[in-house]
């Protein structure tokens, strides 16, 4: 009877590891999909990531290889790529509407700033996932959801993120236009700290937290995007170059620049 009762214990325990690793490896396939699937219908562009791995007794988990696209029309392969995010969640909150993120830590993500001269990647992005949520969704005040279309985009559970924290982001601009050819140039951008996103009750869906999140990285990006530019309107170097290698009339230039610096100040 004892060696029975034993056996079943061992057993037991056998069953309850396996079905802990089975839901670990389940629940990262599942939001890998998630993301893969709602993701293009936020951005209108591909979403794509190598996988998902998160802990059920911890809430500490990664997400790596994630690559946002870019629109349409654009060259430079990607939007924004990341190797690896850390995230720690509530595992208890992932039972109710409303999944609570604590943490979100993205270190070194590589970011282009594609434009020429008259449409920027990341702003087209931006406003596509305005028009997902039914244009800007939340208060920059409170974070509160403001009525918003409902579409797929933004069905699902709610969100809350308390602190997501972008760091040592790099950024390629890449300006390709006629009065300047193809220009390019990197640059760093500040940390960006964003907090208590979706604390009310309501929450926040997955495209009002990207669109906050991607609100954030194109004003960063701009501003280092247009101290890069503004060596044009002084009528120094553009990205290294003289401006005879790039164009033979000096006009032409300034032209280019006050174009790019006006492009660069616009919210859209």
């Amino acid at each position: 009877m004892k060696k029975f009762v034993v056996r079943s214990l061992l057993i037991l325990v056998v069953l309850v590891v396996l079905a802990v690793l089975a839901t670990h490896l389940f629940l990262g396939t599942v939001i890998k999909s998630g993301i893969e699937t709602v993701g293009p219908k936020i951005t209108k562009t591909d979403v794509k990531l190598n996988s998902v791995n998160l802990s059920l007794l911890s809430g500490s988990g990664k997400i790596k290889g994630f690559v946002l696209g870019n629109p349409q029309g654009f060259k430079t392969p990607a939007a924004i790529s990341v190797g690896i995010a850390n995230l720690t969640i509530e595992p208890r909150s992932l039972l109710d509407d409303k999944v609570v993120i604590h943490d979100i830590t993205v270190d070194g993500p590589e970011i282009t700033f594609e434009t020429d001269l008259t449409t920027v990647n990341l702003k087209k992005l931006l406003s596509n996932i305005e028009e997902s949520t039914g244009g800007k969704s939340t208060s920059p005040d409170t974070n509160q959801p403001a009525p918003a279309k409902q579409s797929d985009a933004g069905a699902g559970k709610k969100l809350e993120v308390d602190n997501f924290l972008i760091k040592n982001a790099k950024v390629h601009v890449s300006v390709n236009a006629p009065l300047v050819g193809q220009q390019t140039a990197n640059v760093s951008i500040p940390e960006i700290h964003l907090t208590n996103m979706g604390t009310n009750a309501e929450g926040i869906t997955a495209a009002e937290l990207s669109r906050q999140v991607l609100a954030a990285i194109v004003e960063k990006s701009a501003q280092e995007a247009e101290k890069v530019s503004a060596d044009m309107a002084k009528g120094g170097k553009f990205f290294g170059k003289e401006p005879s290698a790039i164009v033979s009339q000096t006009n032409s230039l300034q032209s280019a620049a006050s174009k790019a610096l006006d492009l660069f100040n616009k919210k859209k």
